[in-house]
């Protein structure tokens, strides 16, 4: 069934689980990912990126999520992931997105709270939740890049918060977009979580958090792939966010990973085979494994 952020996410951050927000921009994923969910009886959000909608066509992808969406009973968000144009913003709200994230962390903050106060105040005239970002992850994925990370900061995000009226904040707290998030030791600035967890009472939300764990990599690398140097967001440190206000966990570069895995494998095991329903059937397995894992390390299951 379809739902907003705000009827899944403020129980998330009152029990202390959270709820996953996977990337998708075909059919085979959207199914993996809701049945993923609906095996572990967890609230969904689906996410589809600018970039996505460039690819799929915004009524195809949009009318994928929706018809898979009514077709089980957990609650399914349909989520418009880093937006950052107002004119796009309308037509995902028009055509039957549930919700939408406003994304002008690269503005300046005076210039960020003016932008997001128009989409919140536009939005909540229809019932759309809206997720906003203070703070910069560096990294690159889809349409989203930065050379910096910026952290944030969290008197900000309480101003942030009290006078945008956003659902939902995305907060930069050392996580990074891509399969290649850090350089040394993964770290993640709790410290400032907790204060800004202190100061701002919505659903807080984590950017860049894959895993991107060496088992799927060595899995897609064994049949062909050359993914390598990568690193990702230790279970330990998602585990530490959650506990301390975290309350949606964004995930892309896991589900590119399963997705690339699934193919290589089917297609070396079956090399006389020629029929996509049957190679993109393997992979929407592998993303399904990937997704129940995921839901059982944020805590959701049997939440819906």
């Amino acid at each position: 069934m379809l739902a907003n952020l705000n009827e899944i996410l403020p129980a998330a951050r009152k029990n202390k689980y959270g709820i996953g927000h996977f990337n998708t921009s075909n059919l085979e994923i959207t199914q993996a990912i809701i049945d993923g969910a609906t095996e572990l009886n967890s609230p969904v959000i689906i996410g589809v990126s600018e970039k996505a909608i460039n690819y799929a066509g915004l009524l195809q992808i949009t009318d994928i999520i929706r018809g898979l969406a009514k077709k089980t009973s957990i609650p399914v968000v349909i989520h418009l992931d880093h937006g950052k144009d107002f004119e796009l913003i309308k037509e995902c709200i028009k055509v039957g997105f549930t919700s939408v994230m406003i994304d002008g962390s690269y503005l300046n903050f005076k210039e960020n709270l003016k932008l997001t106060k128009r989409v919140v105040d536009y939005a909540h005239k229809k019932n759309i939740s809206v997720e906003a970002e203070i703070g910069r992850l560096a990294g690159v994925e889809d349409n989203i890049k930065s050379e910096i990370n910026i952290y944030t900061d969290p008197e900000e995000a309480e101003i942030f918060a009290e006078i945008t009226g956003c659902d939902a904040l995305a907060i930069a707290i050392g996580t990074s977009h891509g399969a290649y998030k850090y350089k040394g030791k993964p770290t993640l600035r709790i410290d400032i979580l907790k204060e800004i967890a202190d100061r701002v009472k919505i659903p807080l939300v984590l950017h860049g958090a894959s895993g991107v764990k060496p088992n799927w990599i060595n899995y897609a690398n064994r049949f062909g792939a050359k993914i390598e140097k990568t690193s990702g967001v230790p279970d330990r440190l998602i585990k530490q966010a959650i506990k301390n206000g975290i309350a949606k966990i964004n995930v892309d570069t896991d589900i590119r990973i399963a997705f690339t895995a699934g193919i290589r494998e089917f297609l070396v095991k079956n090399p006389e085979e020629f029929d996509p329903r049957k190679i993109l059937e393997h992979s929407r397995e592998m993303i399904s494994r990937v997704v129940k894992e995921k839901i059982t390390l944020f805590g959701s299951a049997n939440k819906s």
